[in-house]
């Protein structure tokens, strides 16, 4: 028997008509140097109405790639919806990436035109005469355009380009499989991979945020996402807001702890989202400023990697906010775990399993293999590399072919860790992050969980360190916090009976800063080099 439900494709165009259609008085908020710049979903679906028919008099057509190099704001989410929705394929650049890599990805994608903020041009200015196939530019808000007239390309205001335009167009019937936006990995080996995002996959992403065992995004929300909306798809907020009606607040280029603090307090949102290292900084900032009132939040949605518990404990005794952990990746569009409590679960077991990865939403599968790809039992002991699939789990990169990430249906994700019988996710490291000493396994994130927590400790990061005995052996790098003076035995002694006595490192850093990748994670792979190089002064403990 053959189902008589209507076929209607599930597209970016039906998000954005839904926002705009039933919640077009809902807000989008954006932080500007003297305050907050408002509109509502109406007046930002005719602006996107104003951009698609800029772009189609600009010559983009089919599935043609648009790029943006932009800050978390109105126009950039009007970018959002209006290319994909026109047919086209939206294509965030990462804005912190190098020069080279930024040429290589846009190249690759075949971008034809950049929108730009104002903000950013000395940057793009910078790297666009190597952009052979971007023909025109497109540039948001007041600020000089010298440094791209001499880069060979058209260059125009973006208000401009829709003050010219009707609102009014025909936003089309894409085939829900047809690709929608595109986002590359970080490319820590190797170059960057595209992963290409279809119109279903971003429609059904979006419904899982939306569901309460997702994030339970609805109308009532605030949503400031930190989370820039060039990297891993904003993790789906700005869609899912659109699709929930919950109104949006946007920080710009407004990324300082001060300035995210003083959001919340003067804008009151109710959730918020972005990666641990920012949600320390903020905590820090609210211990040197009083008065800063947080009660708006009912929930921060925190990933990129693993949030350590005292971080939590933190938010909820200082702030009463709850931090929620979640898991994912560019090539899962990115929610595909959420570390929400079993509604069974005493305080002692709610807080291991929040101190998790968590268990997969509806419409993601997971499973640990071992060496030889065989899946492991879910027992919350044995330990492997972790396989995801799903309706919005990437089958395949852009034009590359790499067999290596994929196994029997599978997107292997070089994540390392364990599944408990209740489904829930831990990850103990990356792959490519990995202690071996002695040929067992230590993890570098529950040290570096351990170590958050001293009241001395601002941040560590835990790397491997090569030992003629063992192999590697952990290499702990500190970062104390303003005025303390705790020693590395001191640090050791914290973690002896936390943790087994052979995990304990040796090694120790005491340094200003952890350097951190584009998206504000512990890169790593420079510590090691710095490490490697001698650039590390490093303490070593008998």
């Amino acid at each position: 028997m053959r189902s008589t439900m209507q076929g209607t494709p599930l597209t970016v165009a039906s998000i954005l008509r839904h926002g705009v259609e039933v919640h077009g008085d809902r807000r989008v908020t954006t932080a500007t140097d003297d305050g907050f710049r408002r509109t509502t979903y109406e007046q930002v679906g005719n602006r996107c109405g104003q951009l698609a028919n800029g772009l189609r008099r600009l010559g983009i057509a089919g599935d043609d790639r648009v790029a943006t190099f932009q800050w978390n704001n109105q126009e950039h989410l009007e970018a959002y919806t209006a290319v994909p929705a026109m047919g086209a394929v939206l294509h965030t650049l990462n804005i912190r990436l190098s020069a080279e890599q930024i040429r290589f990805i846009a190249g690759h994608a075949e971008d034809k035109v950049v929108i730009v903020d104002a903000s950013l041009v000395p940057l793009l200015a910078r790297v666009l005469p190597g952009l052979d196939t971007v023909k025109v530019v497109l540039v948001t808000g007041d600020g000089d355009l010298s440094p791209l007239e001499s880069c060979g390309k058209a260059v125009l205001r973006y208000e401009d380009v829709l003050g010219a335009e009707s609102p009014e167009f025909a936003w089309t019937g894409a085939d829900e499989d047809a690709g929608a936006a595109m986002c590359y990995t970080s490319g820590t080996t190797g170059d960057p991979k595209g992963v290409v995002y279809s119109h279903r996959s971003l429609y059904l992403h979006s419904m899982a945020a939306c569901t309460g065992n997702g994030l339970g995004i609805a109308e009532q929300d605030r949503i400031l996402p930190i989370v820039p909306m060039f990297h891993a798809n904003a993790w789906g907020l700005p869609y899912a807001a659109l699709m929930a009606g919950a109104e949006l607040l946007m920080p710009d280029r407004f990324m300082q702890a001060s300035a995210l603090a003083g959001m919340v307090h003067a804008e009151r949102p109710t959730l918020a989202g972005a990666v641990p290292t920012i949600w320390n900084d903020v905590l820090q900032h609210t211990e040197k400023e009083d008065g800063l009132d947080f009660s708006s939040l009912r929930l921060v949605v925190c990933g990129g990697s693993a949030v350590p518990r005292s971080l939590m404990e933190a938010f909820e005794n200082r702030l009463g906010v709850t931090i929620l952990q979640a898991w994912g990746m560019t090539e899962t569009s990115p929610l595909a775990s959420v570390a929400r409590p079993a509604v069974s679960a005493g305080p002692d077991d709610a807080w291991r399993m929040r101190a998790t990865q968590g268990r997969p939403v509806c419409g993601v599968e997971m499973r640990i293999v071992g060496d030889d790809g065989t899946p492991q039992p879910r027992n919350g002991q044995v330990v492997g590399e972790l396989e995801v699939r799903g309706p919005w789990v990437t089958g395949s990169y852009y034009q590359v072919d790499d067999d290596a990430r994929f196994h029997d249906g599978w997107l292997r994700t070089g994540d390392v860790g364990h599944l408990s019988a209740e489904g829930y996710l831990t990850l103990t490291d990356r792959m490519k992050d990995v202690i071996k000493s002695g040929g067992e396994w230590i993890s570098s994130v529950e040290l570096e969980s351990a170590l958050a927590g001293h009241p001395d400790v601002f941040e560590a990061a835990v790397i491997a360190a090569p030992d003629e005995r063992w192999q590697e052996r952990p290499l702990a790098a500190v970062v104390l916090r303003e005025g303390a003076t705790v020693s590395a035995e001191e640090l050791r002694s914290w973690l002896s009976g936390k943790l087994p006595r052979w995990w304990l490192p040796e090694r120790w850093a005491f340094t200003d800063q952890i350097p951190r990748t584009s998206v504000g994670k512990f890169d790593k792979k420079v510590l090691r080099g710095d490490y490697a190089d001698g650039r590390l002064k490093v303490e070593t403990l008998e």
